[in-house]
């Protein structure tokens, strides 16, 4: 597939025409960070469930200095008639108006430059659709994170409000997040240097020990440690 980002790209300072108008894709981000997200097609039904959950976790993310924008190969006047159906299955007033604009994308110019077609799965004229890939930028609008899922499974944006977690705290100190780390774990200081446990890894990773094990780990292998709590 032609395109694509890798992790440290800058993202294009793309044109587009959005539910809000046209925009330039590094004007809209100013210093925020930012998620880019596409689905395949409106009106459809896990499309419109995805959109519901990001719409109801726009508060969260405005909180991280995140703002979104959401992209398929339909027009805007699709995305504002699609919109209303998004709203009312929040159980909101049928509006056009989302938190986020959609981006018009029906020539597929974007999907293209930024990798996101899915070749398995194609709408009625035999053309690929976008996948369900995530694309989060910093305020350097270097890419730091990319998810991609098929068109056929989606998506879980608790995680994505995770890894945003994440990805601003390990930005910002010498740390690494471990595996299902939540932001309620980290309760006070972040170790430096942690001394290694006597023993065998397995010993100390099976016991009580694990989360010293982990920060020994993350020193030696990374040059990092883990917040803990």
């Amino acid at each position: 597939m032609p395109g694509g980002l890798l992790l440290g790209d800058e993202a294009p300072n793309f044109e587009a025409n959005t539910t809000i108008g046209r925009i330039r894709f590094h004007d809209y981000l100013g210093d925020s960070w930012g998620i880019l997200f596409s689905h395949p097609r409106d009106f459809t039904p896990v499309c419109t469930t995805e959109l519901g959950r990001a719409a109801k976790l726009a508060p969260e993310f405005a909180k991280k200095n995140v703002k979104m924008i959401a992209l398929s190969v339909d027009s805007v006047e699709d995305h504002l008639a699609w919109s209303k159906d998004i709203n009312a299955y929040n159980g909101q007033e049928p509006t056009e108006k989302l938190p986020f604009p959609i981006i018009d994308d029906k020539n597929r110019d974007l999907a293209i430059l930024l990798g996101m077609l899915d070749p398995a799965e194609k709408d009625e004229k035999g053309m690929p659709v976008t996948a369900r890939v995530v694309f989060i930028f910093g305020p350097d609008k270097k890419l730091k994170l990319s998810i991609l899922y098929p068109a056929t499974t989606g998506r879980n944006f608790d995680e994505i409000l995770r890894v945003i977690t994440s990805l601003q705290l390990t930005a910002e100190k010498r740390v690494a997040t471990p595996v299902d780390w939540k932001v309620k774990t980290l309760k006070g200081q972040i170790p430096s240097s942690p001394s290694r446990p006597k023993g065998p890894v397995s010993k100390w990773l099976s016991s009580g020990s694990f989360l010293l094990g982990a920060l020994f780990l993350a020193r030696t292998h990374t040059g990092r440690t883990f917040p803990y709590g």
